[in-house]
């Protein structure tokens, strides 16, 4: 891992363990050195969607991070947000920004301490990535939405293929329902390269 925590980093990352121990470092600094240098976009992307969709709180907010999209929801009048991530000292930056409800600490990978279709909707930027979450983490945000919910999370465009994302949501279908993917940018015309380019696809549904 590098010494300054930066994407390369959390490309990097192999277990649950690596992305605290990366996300730890990065909390302070996380949204002056990355966001905001790398006009860095995507949660805009996925609350505009969701908001879109006609989505409406209360929303959970997984790999809440620093908030970023958190405040995006607001902003767009979705409320109550709640916000879950595995690394503690995301939320406590997410914590100051009051744009959420309630924050814990948790890993989709291995279930969330949340009672099952409490959520009107579910929302995930930038967590479906590389070195991140795969495709079975959607099933704990399927769990937590009640029927006719909307799910909207992005997925890496170039890990959509490999890690799973179609295969997964092939099996999903009997158990979803208005289905769409759509191609997004994750970062903004002033981001330079080499990621300046990425895509994310954005990935919507209802629980049936």
């Amino acid at each position: 891992m590098a010494d300054k925590p930066n994407l390369e980093s959390a490309y990097a990352l192999e277990t649950p363990d690596d992305s605290r121990k990366l996300y730890a470092a990065w909390a302070a600094t996380y949204d002056t050195q990355f966001a905001d240098e790398n006009h860095y976009i995507l949660h805009e992307q996925v609350a505009r969607h969701f908001a879109l969709m006609g989505g409406f709180g209360p929303v959970l907010d997984v790999g809440a991070g620093t908030g970023l999209c958190g405040e995006a929801l607001n902003a767009r009048g979705i409320e109550p947000v709640d916000g879950t991530d595995i690394s503690a000292q995301m939320l406590e930056v997410a914590r100051t920004k009051g744009c959420y409800r309630t924050l814990f600490t948790g890993n989709i990978l291995t279930r969330l301490d949340v009672t099952p279709g409490i959520y009107q909707g579910a929302v995930s930027a930038g967590t479906f990535t590389h070195g991140h979450v795969g495709p079975e983490g959607i099933n704990t945000m399927l769990e937590a939405v009640r029927p006719q919910g909307w799910v909207v999370f992005s997925v890496n465009a170039a890990h959509y293929q490999a890690a799973g994302f179609a295969d997964k949501m092939a099996q999903l279908k009997p158990f979803i329902s208005d289905y769409s993917a759509t191609e997004a940018r994750i970062y903004g015309p002033k981001a330079t390269a080499p990621y300046a380019d990425d895509m994310a696809i954005l990935i919507a549904f209802r629980k049936a």
